[in-house]
């Protein structure tokens, strides 16, 4: 029974204005002494804004202090984007974690990565499974999407329930699990939901998400087309109904699968290893793949988005251990292109046309589809459950508002667009924000997790734009050079024989030289004093100089 200063509360702290990182907070009770779920909790990969840095996590500055009130981590399903922080941050959390079987899988393998399996407390929960937790009771509601076990949930508190959708689509034939039931989600709707956070993602596409039914057919089609040559697939490894359906493919065409990428084998394993996807068809080892005859195999592989470390980087690059693609091959990218991932895209595809090696993708055939609800897919999601707020999550600013839109349009009664750190009340007399809490990201970088805004990622973000200038001299103590300045430059145009940085260098010991000599005799002798100003003059030197950027100016003077 819920006492009158109780609240029910919604606070995204990632996946609310981008796409990916999802991490979503739940709260009940008088704000002073209020219980929290966390659902979902994901990373973000690195970009050319983070040099060196390729995961990207949610800030949880908002538990700090109050780890006690975590009451549990629940999530809907294994997508890197919801659970992929879970091993990272657990330690700083450090409270049970709930899942259905195949994510709980894919759970304690990660959680064996780094040495933590005995320490979580873990709840395998089935699949339509209920289970309570503190003031909370949930159900796992299962739905379709582009990996096994996605699950939406019911979150009931006495103050009313949340229908939260996770990851979903309408797939009228998924090749694994069962179809939406809509007779289900109209129960749901009918006995009364509060409140949906539903997924944004292709709130701007019409339609409908479409099925892998018919991902399958083209494919057994497309690959029968290339009878004896060496054919490639590129997919999402966590789509493991695509997996099955390339699997199925090589099979209709008389070709053995051999898997290649970690994740492929990790995903292949899972599903096998929870009953998902059976032992059929019997994979073959890169070593035995590469005895077989060319039109004989089929390679299933990751990097269908280009990463620099995935299997098919290396097979267009030509560096590939066991896999070799060569002039007359095909690769076939039964994939979409997420959203700023372009570059690395078509990078990859130019490397791979350059060797004369033939690129099919989804743009002439339908070998894919979306694994996220479109248009049509809402409208229907909205007259099942009937929610009187919608708060849409899951997408970028834009797909947030055309979200907000869309709902308004289809007679919700209030609805409200967040921002990551929105602390919503969604009952009583909601939604209404609240409070601005802590948001941000939190970066991995050489094992260790730290701020987006720490010093030396800002540095570094600061070098990869502008470069670099260190100059190192020694004095003695009565403030005598004694050698130097020496100047070392790095990130700088070189010139065709190198003259252009060798007379940028010699610019920069001239300043630097002049500035030591124009310094009072008390000032030299005083080693700090003396990197400072120079520091200050070859500063100075770049700001006043066309064309050039303000590189990291480090000097570091040696007293004798």
């Amino acid at each position: 029974m819920a006492k009158n200063k109780d609240e029910f509360v919604f606070l995204p702290l990632g996946g609310s204005g981008e796409i990916g990182m999802n991490l979503n907070v739940f709260g009940f009770g008088p704000a002073h002494k209020r219980q929290y779920i966390i659902v979902d909790i994901g990373v973000t990969f690195g970009d050319l804004n983070t040099p060196g840095v390729d995961i990207i996590m949610p800030d949880i500055e908002f538990f700090k202090g109050i780890e006690d009130s975590l009451l549990g981590i629940v999530l809907t399903h294994a997508h890197e984007d919801h659970m992929g922080a879970l091993a990272r941050l657990w330690p700083r959390l450090r409270c049970p974690v709930y899942a259905t079987p195949f994510t709980m899988y894919l759970v304690k393998d990660r959680l064996n990565e780094v040495g933590l399996t005995q320490d979580v407390p873990l709840h395998e929960i089935d699949l339509e499974g209920s289970f309570s937790i503190g003031p909370f009771d949930l159900e796992y509601v299962t739905l379709t999407h582009s990996i096994p076990e996605p699950n939406a949930l019911t979150i009931k508190t006495p103050l009313g329930t949340v229908f939260h959708t996770g990851d979903w689509k309408i797939d009228p034939d998924p090749l694994l699990g069962d179809p939406i039931d809509p007779s289900q989600l109209k129960a749901i709707g009918e006995e009364g939901v509060l409140a949906m956070i539903c997924d944004s993602t292709n709130v701007f596409s019409p339609g409908n998400a479409g099925s892998e039914l018919g991902v399958r057919d083209e494919l057994v089609k497309l690959i029968a087309q290339y009878e004896g040559k060496k054919v490639a697939v590129a997919s999402f490894a966590s789509n493991v109904a695509r997996l099955s359906s390339v699997m199925h493919a090589a099979n209709e065409n008389h070709r053995s699968v051999c898997l290649v990428g970690r994740s492929m084998h990790r995903m292949v394993g899972a599903a096998r290893a929870t009953g998902i996807i059976g032992n059929s068809p019997v994979l073959l080892d890169e070593q035995e793949a590469s005895q077989m005859p060319d039109g004989n195999v089929l390679y299933l592989c990751t990097g269908s988005q280009g990463e620099a470390r995935a299997a098919l980087s290396r097979i267009a690059a030509g560096d590939h251990r066991n896999v070799k693609l060569s002039q007359g091959d095909v690769v076939i990218f039964s994939s979409k292109i997420i959203p700023g991932n372009e570059k690395t895209i078509f990078a990859l595809q130019n490397q791979l046309a350059e060797r004369g090696i033939e690129i099919v993708t989804e743009k002439s055939h339908d070998i894919h589809v979306s694994g996220h609800p479109c248009r049509d897919d809402l409208r229907a999601m909205y007259d099942w459950i009937k929610p009187h707020i919608a708060i849409p999550v899951h997408g970028e600013r834009r797909h947030l508002l055309e979200h907000k839109k869309l709902a308004d349009e289809l007679g919700v009664e209030r609805t409200h667009a967040p921002d990551n750190g929105e602390m919503i009340r969604i009952a009583p007399h909601g939604p209404k924000v609240t409070d601005i809490v802590p948001s941000g990201r939190l970066h991995e970088d050489g094992g260790e997790i730290v701020n987006a805004h720490d010093d030396g990622l800002r540095l570094r973000r600061k070098m990869s734009f502008a470069g670099y200038v260190g100059i190192s001299m020694a004095i003695d103590r009565s403030g005598k050079l004694l050698g130097g300045p020496d100047p070392r430059i790095s990130g700088f145009a070189q010139g065709r024989k190198g003259d252009l940085l060798e007379d940028l260098l010699d610019d920069v010991a001239d300043v630097a030289e002049r500035k030591f000599d124009g310094l009072r005799p008390s000032a030299r002798k005083d080693p700090d004093k003396v990197e400072a100003e120079i520091a200050t003059a070859v500063r100075r030197f770049f700001r006043n100089r066309p064309g050039f950027k303000r590189p990291v100016v480090e000097v570091t003077v040696l007293s004798i």
